[in-house]
């Protein structure tokens, strides 16, 4: 295990992670379409219920994903979290009202009523999709920051200091004037409500939410505004320049059709990219074709969770600066230039080799949970949301 293969290995764990995070945000999805889809208190509660056994698996998610970053690559945690904190406090705090929108809604004593915090989670289903998704978007269009690296250490101490800061002061809240970091916002918008339509579908029972012909619309209205963005951004970044590194020197310079190359360049991503789609595709149409059809959810989701992590590597791999600069090109973070040191890395190697037992836990749990539809009966009692 080389330096250079665990820094290809992390860059491949934190995207994998990401991926997971946005098929997981199909809580959010479906929570966007409690009052649009839910017409009666009961098919309201139905939908609360469904996603409530699951947003605990969405805020894990999230929380590891930004841990695997700080370990990994603590340049880019220091300023994209550090610097942008506006942005990822508005992100954090939709989730923590998320949270306590399910815990409390229900409870003794709530002045505010249900349906106030229903429209919290309303509000998480939409901040949350939109601005990860547009957070995400940065790793194409770049953002404004520079980094200073400082005079070197010698001793005890040898090193450099490194410093980052954001260039304005708006602290990240200016991602959200560059249109394209909309696009593919709103993009994972869309995708999470197409989620959260698959996911009702499977898991709430027919007989007490007759969803199957009421989905469809929404569901269709949601891929075609989905298909729309994300073929518009992906077409963007293909066609315009890129963020390329020169292996040798370091240096950071524009290149035309970057992404593109990356994508033949390296054919299998290519291949990937393309399944990935085809399964989202699949799954989205099936389910509305055949009603009884079930697994549209879990098709859906590999796609998702396939394609976003194609496009994160894109981002990283093969000689690209995952997070460009637009103040100041050379401080564009790279896979190499932002790294933690090769101890640190091979030491969570070793570690992360325990991730598929995490995982085995995690579909069991599931299963458990999911093993059969949620009814009425089950959300009548004193433990539901």
């Amino acid at each position: 295990m080389t330096y250079l293969f665990l820094q290809h290995y992390w860059c491949f764990i934190v995207a994998l992670l990401a991926a997971i995070l946005v098929f997981l945000m199909f809580v959010q999805g479906a929570n966007s379409l409690i009052f649009s889809l839910g017409r009666t208190e009961d098919e309201r509660r139905l939908i609360v219920n469904s996603t409530g056994r699951k947003w605990e698996f969405t805020f894990t998610t999230l929380v590891t994903f930004g841990g695997a970053f700080f370990a990994s690559y603590p340049l880019f945690y220091s300023t994209s979290f550090g610097g942008a904190y506006w942005l990822w406090m508005i992100i954090l705090f939709s989730f923590v009202l998320q949270a306590v929108s399910y815990e409390f809604q229900s409870k003794l004593g709530n002045l505010l009523g249900a349906n106030t915090f229903r429209c919290l989670l309303v509000l998480n289903g939409i901040l949350g999709p939109l601005l990860l998704g547009g957070a995400v978007a940065t790793f194409f269009t770049g953002s404004n920051f520079i980094v200073e690296r400082g005079v070197p250490l010698m001793g005890e101490q040898e090193g450099t200091i490194i410093t980052s800061r954001w260039a304005n002061a708006s602290h990240g809240l200016d991602a959200l004037l560059n249109p394209w970091n909309l696009v593919l916002g709103l993009a994972v918008f869309f995708l999470a409500r197409i989620l959260g339509c698959l996911y009702i579908h499977k898991q709430v029972d027919e007989q007490a939410f007759g969803q199957h012909d009421r989905i469809i619309q929404p569901l269709w209205r949601s891929t075609i505004l989905f298909l729309g963005l994300f073929l518009a951004f992906l077409g963007h970044i293909l066609t315009t320049e890129g963020y390329a590194v020169d292996p040798e020197t370091g240096v950071i310079f524009m290149e035309p059709y970057k992404y593109l190359h990356n994508l033949i360049e390296m054919w299998p991503l290519l291949v990937m990219l393309l399944i990935g789609v085809v399964f989202v595709l699949y799954g989205i149409c099936y389910s509305i074709w055949e009603k009884r059809w079930k697994r549209g959810f879990w098709v859906a989701g590999f796609g998702t969770v396939v394609t976003v992590t194609i496009l994160l590597l894109l981002t990283v791999w093969n000689h690209t600066a995952y997070y460009p600069s637009t103040a100041d090109l050379q401080s564009s973070l790279t896979m190499q230039n932002s790294s933690s040191s090769e101890f640190t890395l091979r030491t969570m190697f070793y570690v992360s080799l325990l991730v598929p037992f995490v995982l085995a836990y995690i579909v069991y749990a599931w299963h458990a949970i999911d093993k059969k539809p949620l009814t009425l009966d089950e959300i009548n009692n004193d433990h539901a949301y």
